[in-house]
């Protein structure tokens, strides 16, 4: 399988549990046989989408087309990030709005219709990383950055099925780190 590794996390000088996570993911899936692919976010130069007619109309910079190719490529995503103010980080929502623009991610949409899913036949897998319990996440905030990025972004572009996985309390214990790096390749389609 094809497997592309979207690391999120917006710190350029790396050195951060997702890294790590997205380091593990990607490791693990080269001893299982897969082919990898590799994106940091945060090591990308592109403008905001500042306009709907940009989005629209407008032409993604060379690094956002080097993504779309690796994304058009993969079978499979993994998308790592930490949770910021409840939601995914300002720059990978920015890197989201270039990358899955229509004509890539999603057709053009005809009179009364849905736009047609561009994406379709990839799995993805979103991992998100976060101070708080994931439990309470779950139940109290009932996940709703995590089920956007999900329904409203992924699944409107066609990539389906989409799992999540959810790890709480990343800055507690360092054996619970630990055992989540060691179990990455459990993650793996």
């Amino acid at each position: 399988m094809r497997i592309l590794v979207i690391q999120g996390h917006p710190d350029p000088a790396g050195g951060r549990f997702c890294h790590a996570l997205a380091a593990a993911y990607a490791e693990a899936a080269r001893a299982a046989g897969h082919e990898v692919k590799q994106i940091e976010v945060a090591q990308l130069d592109f403008p905001l989408v500042r306009t709907a007619e940009d989005w629209q109309e407008g032409a993604p910079p060379e690094s956002i087309c080097d993504a779309q190719e690796a994304i058009g490529w993969a079978e499979h995503l993994l998308i790592v990030f930490p949770l910021w103010l409840g939601d995914m980080p300002a720059l990978l929502k920015a890197f989201f709005e270039q990358a899955l623009r229509p004509g890539f991610a999603i057709g053009e949409a005809r009179s009364g219709r849905m736009p047609p899913k561009l994406l379709k036949g990839r799995s993805a897998r979103i991992l998100v990383t976060m101070g708080m319990p994931a439990f309470f996440y779950r139940i109290f905030y009932r996940a709703h950055s995590v089920k956007s990025l999900k329904r409203n972004i992924l699944e409107f572009c066609g990539v389906s099925p989409v799992r999540t996985t959810l790890i709480g309390m990343v800055e507690g214990k360092p054996a619970a780190r630990t055992a989540w790096l060691a179990g990455m390749a459990k993650l793996l389609p």
